[in-house]
């Protein structure tokens, strides 16, 4: 089936092109044409066609929580949640469990990337090793340090799935064992850490790529201690950034885009509410109560946001400033950029497949694409 677009800007992964239509066949973009050569019959789009995001940290979604419970369908559920909220890629993430739980979640994720799931990158186990000191909204009582099997599951989940990150504090592992990580083609975030600036560095260094939400639950910079933080704006590790305005200050957020030009890139660390109007949920038994655009614990802890792709790129421009191409950047290329991904999503262009959004004019999203597909 072939779909002509006109009418939009549309922003081809670097830049925006005016009086440009997008020509779709099947699952595959065909071309960007000029606006005044579209045909009678060609759809007209209001706003921005940009290409789909991709969510590199997700609790859940569509109801489902990622955790004990967890089957092939449960992830499929949260897939298809995000899908609807512009993301042509998701990496389901599990916060800190029990090796039990951790094993059935990489199970079912093994089985996902076999069944070829719309929509799954591949996993994010967010701990168990990480500090107590920065637990934020993580179990203290599941936390603990990497023993030689979980290190052994680690890799052979890295081997069997598409894609596997991991975040863990550099303080409760050795650098040898997130060598062996990195070895084994994991990618290696670093997060809910109390650790200092060199040994921060020591751990990017052995291998460590990313970093777990900047500026969350980990060690802040100080004049004489940079820490965590300070580690990753005077680096070149990528690093995720939840921008709701309420986990960073906006001029925080405007600092540190300022210090480092690439690599910081948006997740939204949502929960199951993503794509509900849910109100409250469980969490390790605890209820997680959806007020006011936060997600919080009872006793005020932040747990996850309630935030979208779509919305953080519409407070990153509104609010700190940034440029519309780096905003969509942030939500495309950028994570396509560490997942190595980069030639599939990211960008609009001949070939390409055809996983789009639309945004309105006041930045909300109003359509999504996958495979030539509005869902």
């Amino acid at each position: 089936m072939r779909q002509v677009l006109t009418g939009a800007r549309i922003f081809d992964g670097q830049s925006f092109r005016e009086n440009a239509a997008l020509v779709i066949e099947g699952d595959r973009i065909a071309a960007l044409i000029p606006a005044d050569t579209a045909p009678a019959d060609a759809r007209p789009v209001e706003g921005t066609i940009a290409p789909a995001f991709l969510d590199l940290q997700v609790n859940g979604g569509g109801g489902h929580l990622v955790g004990s419970e967890t089957t092939v369908e449960g992830l499929r559920q949260v897939c298809a949640a995000h899908l609807r909220l512009g993301a042509a890629g998701v990496l389901p993430t599990l916060i800190t469990d029990t090796a039990e739980t951790t094993a059935r979640v990489i199970g079912a994720g093994i089985a996902a990337a076999e069944a070829r799931m719309p929509g799954f990158l591949g996993l994010h186990l967010e701990g168990p090793h990480l500090d107590p000191r920065r637990k934020g909204a993580h179990d203290p009582a599941l936390i603990r340090p990497m023993e030689a099997q979980d290190l052994a599951r680690l890799c052979e989940a890295a081997r069997r799935l598409p894609v596997l990150m991991v975040t863990l504090a550099p303080e409760s592992v050795t650098l040898d064992q997130i060598a062996a990580l990195a070895e084994a083609g994991v990618i290696v975030s670093l997060g809910h850490s109390d650790c200092s600036y060199d040994t921060a560095r020591a751990g990017f260094a052995a291998g460590a790529g990313c970093a777990t939400h900047l500026f969350n639950a980990m060690s802040q910079i100080g004049n004489r201690a940079p820490g965590l933080a300070g580690a990753i704006l005077d680096g070149d590790a990528f690093a995720g950034l939840i921008a709701d305005g309420i986990h960073v200050h906006p001029a925080v957020m405007r600092m540190a885009l300022a210090a480092r030009r690439e690599g910081i890139f948006l997740v939204t660390d949502c929960m199951a509410f993503a794509g509900t109007d849910a109100t409250e949920m469980l969490l390790n038994g605890r209820r997680v109560l959806r007020r006011d655009g936060r997600l919080t614990l009872e006793d005020g802890t932040l747990a996850g946001a309630d935030l979208t792709l779509a919305e953080a790129i519409r407070i990153l421009i509104r609010d700190v400033g940034i440029p519309p191409e780096r905003a969509l950047r942030m939500a495309s290329a950028e994570p396509a950029r560490l997942l190595g991904l980069q030639d599939r999503y990211g960008a609009i262009a001949p070939g390409r497949a055809a996983d789009l959004v639309v945004l309105g004019p006041d930045g909300s999203l109003t359509a999504t694409c996958h495979g030539g597909v509005w869902l």
